[in-house]
């Protein structure tokens, strides 16, 4: 199967080792028991650069708070961050209540099932369509992401490095499992992940693979700092806020405007605030 010559007999083998392993080993992860399309939204756009781990201790209070686009659609902001706070990238969850209110006012309260349709929508790229669009409607998209490159690069390009995604998604189109994407693909990812516990990453041989930049000290973490502090102490000044958190108030300025230019933090008078 090296070089992608498959044949029918080569992919069913391939499937066939997948599949056993799946079924001795699949995850019991909450968004998997469900094909509601909305429950399915969420954990898509929590699983966006965030673990899975830390995905599944939030997805349920998430849900439990917000069991609908319509909750979702009225929701303050406020109450959203509250919930959202230790997933990081607080940009998804604006981009969740926008989602809500756009299928509220456009779609009648249902989620589209097409890629094109859901790319239209704030925060989902074609990876997040593709999946969306499999796991809560099992269309058979074509689509990768880093367990399932782990898999294709372990069994397909065993000798190559600097492998390209381009290369690998028509191995994923050529072993769709066209009768029951959904499963396949859970069973994919969950090879992957096993793959990464006992094997060398494959993943440091794509072109792609990058080290994600350090958290400590970054921008992305003082926002988070900033959002926390007024979460739990509202209506409180600038000079406040750098005197909480004692570091850069440089860096505290810019990062405090940069939260109100994107429509996080509201300013009245000296004050600031959540949306």
């Amino acid at each position: 199967m090296k070089g992608g010559g498959f044949t029918p007999l080569s992919v069913r083998k391939f499937r066939n080792i997948i599949y056993r392993h799946y079924h001795k080993n699949p995850r019991a992860l909450a968004w998997r028991m469900t094909t509601n399309p909305y429950r399915i939204l969420v954990s898509e756009i929590m699983l966006q650069q965030t673990q899975v781990e830390r995905v599944s201790s939030k997805y349920k209070e998430f849900i439990n708070t917000f069991p609908g686009f319509r909750s979702l659609s009225r929701a303050p902001l406020r109450n959203i961050l509250e919930v959202w706070q230790g997933m990081g990238y607080n940009r998804r969850a604006v981009a969740l209540r926008k989602i809500a209110e756009t299928v509220i006012s456009d779609f009648k309260g249902r989620l589209p099932s097409s890629e094109d349709e859901l790319m239209k929508l704030p925060g989902i790229g074609r990876y997040t369509a593709s999946a969306i669009s499999t796991f809560a409607f099992n269309k058979p998209t074509v689509f990768i992401e880093t367990n399932i490159r782990r898999v294709f690069i372990h069994f397909f390009f065993q000798e190559r490095a600097r492998v390209r995604d381009s290369e690998i998604l028509p191995l994923v189109e050529k072993t769709l499992d066209r009768s029951n994407p959904r499963e396949w693909y859970y069973a994919l990812m969950d090879f992957g992940v096993m793959l990464k516990k006992k094997t060398e990453n494959p993943n440091k041989r794509s072109a792609h693979y990058r080290k994600q930049s350090p958290f400590q000290g970054s921008n992305r973490q003082l926002r988070g700092m900033i959002l926390r502090l007024l979460l739990r102490k509202p209506a409180i000044s600038e000079s406040e806020i750098i005197g909480e958190l004692k570091s850069n108030p440089e860096k505290i300025k810019e990062n405090l405007s940069a939260l109100q230019n994107e429509g996080f933090v509201l300013r009245k008078g000296r004050r600031f605030n959540v949306c």
